[in-house]
C-alpha cells in the first residue's frame, strides 16, 4: 500500500508538471538559481552594505571588498564546493541533492560555517550588530532544517528567503526605519521563490510552508536572543 501511495504521488507530480508551460517552468528555474539559499548570506550583507555604509565606516574600501568576499567564501562556495566534491566521490547520486539521505552532510558542513561567521560577527566591532543575529539565525535553521530532515525534506528555499525577509524586517525595526516598499518587495519575492518551488521540485506543501515557519521563526528567536 505504502509504495503505490508513493507511485501514485510521483505521478500527480509528473502530471502537474507537465502542465506547467515551458517558459514558466524556465522563470522558476532561474529564480531558483538566482535565490539559491546559499546566496542570500551575500544578498543580505550587500543589502546592509548599501542601505547602512555609515555601519562600515571604520574599515576601508578594500577591507570592506574582502569582508564581502568572506561572507560569500564561507557561506556560498564552500558548502557548494563539498557538495560537488561529494556528488563526484560518488557520495550522492546528484548534485541537486535531491534525497534527504544526501542533504546530511552539506547540512553539517553549512552549521559550521554559519556559526563561523556567527563567531566571527561577534568580533567585528567595524560592522552592523545586527549581523550577530543574522548568522545565529540562519545557524539555528540549519539545524532545525537537519533535524526535520529525519521525517521530511523541508524547503531550504523556503528557509532562506523568508529568513532574509524577517531579518530585513527587524532590521528596519531596530533602526526605527521605514522601509515598508522594501520590505513588500522581499514578501513579494518570497512568494515568487516558493512559488518556483511547487513548479521545478517535487517538495509537497508541507515541505514549503515548514520552510517559510523556520526561517521567519529562527530569525526571531535569534533576533530576541542577541539583541
Amino acid at each position: 500500500m505504502i509504495q503505490e501511495k508513493t507511485i501514485q504521488a510521483e505521478n500527480k507530480k509528473d502530471t502537474s508538471n507537465k502542465v506547467v508551460s515551458p517558459i514558466v517552468k524556465w522563470l522558476a528555474t532561474i529564480v531558483s538559481y538566482i535565490f539559491h539559499p546559499l546566496f542570500i548570506p551575500t544578498y543580505v550583507f550587500l543589502f546592509l552594505l548599501k542601505a547602512f555604509p555609515y555601519e562600515f565606516a571604520d574599515i576601508t574600501d578594500w577591507q570592506l571588498q574582502m569582508r564581502l568576499f568572506g561572507v560569500f567564501w564561507l557561506t556560498a562556495f564552500f558548502p557548494a564546493f563539498a557538495v560537488f566534491l561529494l556528488w563526484r566521490l560518488k557520495f550522492s547520486d546528484s548534485i541537486f541533492l535531491r534525497t534527504q539521505k544526501e542533504r546530511i552532510v552539506p547540512y553539517v558542513i553549512s552549521m559550521f560555517f554559519y556559526w563561523w561567521m556567527y563567531y566571527l560577527s561577534r568580533n567585528f566591532q567595524d560592522q552592523p550588530i545586527v549581523l550577530r543575529f543574522f548568522f545565529m539565525g540562519i545557524f539555528i535553521a540549519t539545524v532545525i532544517g537537519l533535524i526535520l530532515n529525519n521525517y521530511f525534506k523541508i524547503s531550504l528555499h523556503a528557509m532562506g528567503v523568508s529568513g532574509a525577509t524577517t531579518a530585513i524586517i527587524l532590521f528596519s525595526i531596530y533602526y526605527h526605519l521605514n522601509y515598508g516598499g522594501i520590505i513588500s518587495i522581499c514578501i513579494l519575492l518570497t512568494g515568487t521563490v516558493c512559488s518556483s518551488r511547487f513548479l521545478v521540485s517535487d517538495h509537497t506543501n508541507k515541505e514549503i510552508y515548514s520552510g517559510l515557519a523556520v526561517g521567519v521563526g529562527c530569525q526571531l528567536v535569534a533576533y530576541w536572543f542577541i539583541m
